[in-house]
């Protein structure tokens, strides 16, 4: 098939994910669960813009990434941060790249074969299990993901089990507080509403990061974890 049609096709499929409505009873906490993007929108995660969009260099610096870490994208998709992570946790790290559509992660596993990346381990996970090993897990990275988990309950207490004692969860999503942010609303979140489900399961906030042009990022750990609980800042247009 001929490379623009592909691209039509692909960039189609995206639109359709962005206007598909998520069914009515799948709410939890007051919020309405999204749809899951399909693997034909895959273009979409590694489109030319997303670096301008989303300043991707500035989050993985945000990180707080170091060599050896246990690292999870969870929803990892075809790997645009999960590549990224693997080269920053060199020598001796370990990015577990979890997603529950296989056809994401053949994608992955190409793309991690092209750049001879050999630290990323694919792992297909369930609506409600991320099927990671308990206690090891140093960061887990959740981008624009975590508002389509179908069972956020049962995935939180998951991720809870599988953190260290001081790993933390790092939520990266679209601010729903801004309606300059060019995304649809089910696919945003308020930082209050990300508050309210992690500490309905069991985490605290331990930090956050404000400088990404569309994305709010909120860091959480164990609520018995040694880390310091940090009060929440309100994004700049609700102070």
């Amino acid at each position: 098939m001929h490379a623009a049609v592909l691209r039509t096709l692909a960039l189609a499929s995206v639109v359709l994910w962005l206007a598909t409505p998520a069914r009515a009873a799948d709410e939890y906490l007051g919020r309405t669960i999204a749809r899951t993007m399909h693997f034909t929108g895959a273009p979409w995660l590694v489109r030319d813009s997303r670096e301008r969009e989303e300043e991707p260099k500035k989050l993985l610096a945000a990180l707080g990434l170091k060599p050896g870490m246990q690292v999870c994208d969870l929803g990892c998709g075809n790997g645009f941060y999960a590549l990224k992570l693997a080269e920053r946790i060199q020598p001796g790290g370990v990015v577990w790249a979890v997603d529950i559509q296989p056809e994401m992660l053949d994608l992955l596993r190409e793309r991690a074969a092209a750049r001879q990346v050999k630290s990323i381990k694919p792992v297909l996970g369930e609506g409600a299990d991320p099927k990671l090993p308990a206690g090891e897990i140093d960061l887990l990275l959740l981008v624009d993901v975590y508002h389509e988990i179908a069972e956020p309950a049962a995935m939180l207490q998951k991720i809870h089990e599988s953190l260290a004692p001081r790993g933390r969860a790092a939520l990266v999503e679209f601010r729903a507080e801004d309606p300059a942010v060019p995304i649809k609303p089910l696919h945003k979140m308020t930082q209050r509403q990300c508050v309210k489900e992690f500490t309905a399961n069991g985490f605290k906030l331990v930090g956050q990061y404000d400088e990404l042009p569309w994305q709010h990022v909120l860091f959480f750990a164990r609520d018995d974890s040694p880390l310091k609980e940090s009060k929440l800042k309100a994004w700049a247009a609700d102070r």
